[in-house]
């Protein structure tokens, strides 16, 4: 009985979550007041406080959430040998974990200097570090390492250009990874 209502407020909160990053996305995030996303759950703007102080809050939640598969990618990928196939499955994954992501940076995109005190941006550039330092091959030629960022550099801001192409977003992202794939290939290739 004591977890029901924990069960309940990460529910509340999850949908919080959902309902502003749509207003976030549609409005975009400082058009975007309290009172609206309350309205938007029809809940009372005090309900709405009880679980976040301020929007801020729930943009930073949501960027937990959004982030949180990149996270996970990061820290498999410290745990593999540093192969092939393993930097081929890194990209594999990055390239669905942006996908999931992509509102979040669509947000950040348009509202850079809203979002530049949240910290939001430096997280961001951690993670994509991060997946870099995992991507690199110590020792290849400049060459090779600058293939290897033209790959990873594909995958990450392509997820940004992806939705104004026409198509499928799962066609699209499925073939701008086999583009980043073969540069991938061909760079260690060379490198060998």
């Amino acid at each position: 009985m004591g977890g029901t209502p924990r069960v309940r407020r990460v529910n509340t909160r999850e949908t919080i979550q959902a309902v502003a990053l749509d207003l976030f996305v549609e409005q975009g995030y400082e058009k975007t007041s309290m009172r609206e996303i309350a309205e938007g759950l029809g809940i009372t703007k005090a309900a709405l406080y009880y679980h976040f102080k301020a929007k801020e809050e729930i943009l930073v939640a949501i960027s937990q959430g959004l982030g949180g598969p990149i996270d996970e990618l990061i820290a498999w990928g410290r745990t593999q040998p540093s192969t092939l196939e393993t930097k081929r499955e890194l990209l594999r994954r990055y390239s669905e974990a942006l996908m999931g992501a992509a509102p979040l940076f669509r947000i950040m995109q348009e509202n850079q200097a809203a979002l530049r005190a949240l910290g939001i941006g430096q997280t961001l550039n951690d993670r994509v570090a991060a997946v870099g330092e995992l991507m690199y091959e110590h020792g290849a030629s400049v060459r090779t390492q600058v293939r290897i960022s033209d790959a990873l550099v594909s995958v990450h801001f392509g997820a940004f250009s992806l939705p104004s192409l026409a198509g499928d977003p799962e066609e699209k992202r499925k073939a701008l990874l086999e583009s980043a794939l073969e540069t991938l290939d061909s760079a260690l290739e060379e490198g060998l």
